[in-house]
């Protein structure tokens, strides 16, 4: 277990989320007015907070909604963004082929994408399955273990939820094989200590995927 705090984000609204398209791992789908207006809010949190100039480790999902979200950030935190590490295995669930797609003609083909239960997205039956996403983060939070006091990640709607499962030991899902916390809208942070999670900023943007 990690001695430092972990704060995890999920990043702002991206024109994909408003006009309710399935983005799954695309590489960039940039932030809109309102995503940058969650990414503020965040920003002034984590400031609040923090203060300024916090020794923050900062990583990224290398996808440019993450990176968007981040500059803000650390623009407030008076953090420099380049010092930014960022990871492969932080991007958010592959969709396959329902990737870049309207929600809409996704369930008029096959129904329902989202678990009304958990809000969890429904596997693509060619995309990433959870317990897969669970082994990429949980390989990363082994990598990083070293990391040296606070950090900050800037993720996505689902695969934080993974993330933040297994660092606070959440039972597996059942019919989705892996653990997941709970669903935060786009533009939240969480703080991890310990295994004990906390929300430091509840964002405006969109829930659950």
């Amino acid at each position: 277990m990690r001695l430092g705090r972990d704060f995890i984000a999920r990043h702002g609204e991206t024109v994909f989320n408003a006009a309710q398209r399935l983005q799954g791992d695309a590489p960039h789908t940039p932030l809109t007015r309102a995503g940058f207006a969650q990414a503020d809010e965040m920003g002034r949190a984590l400031r609040a907070e923090l203060g300024a100039k916090p020794p923050l480790t900062l990583w990224a999902s290398p996808t440019g909604r993450a990176l968007q979200t981040l500059a803000v950030i650390a623009e407030h935190l008076e953090l420099d963004w380049h010092d930014a590490k960022t990871d492969d295995r932080l991007v958010e669930i592959g969709m396959g082929a329902w990737g870049g797609r309207y929600y809409a003609d996704v369930i008029a083909d096959v129904g329902p994408v989202i678990d009304p239960v958990t809000g969890l997205l429904i596997p693509a039956p060619d995309g990433e399955l959870y317990p897969q996403i669970a082994e990429r983060v949980t390989g990363w939070l082994s990598d990083t273990d070293s990391d040296p006091g606070d950090r900050l990640v800037i993720m996505h709607g689902i695969s934080s939820r993974v993330l933040r499962g297994v660092m606070t030991g959440q039972d597996s899902i059942p019919g989705f094989g892996a653990p997941t916390a709970m669903a935060l809208p786009q533009g939240s942070v969480v703080m991890i200590q310990d295994g004990v999670e906390t929300v430091t900023h509840r964002g405006t943007g969109y829930a659950p995927a």
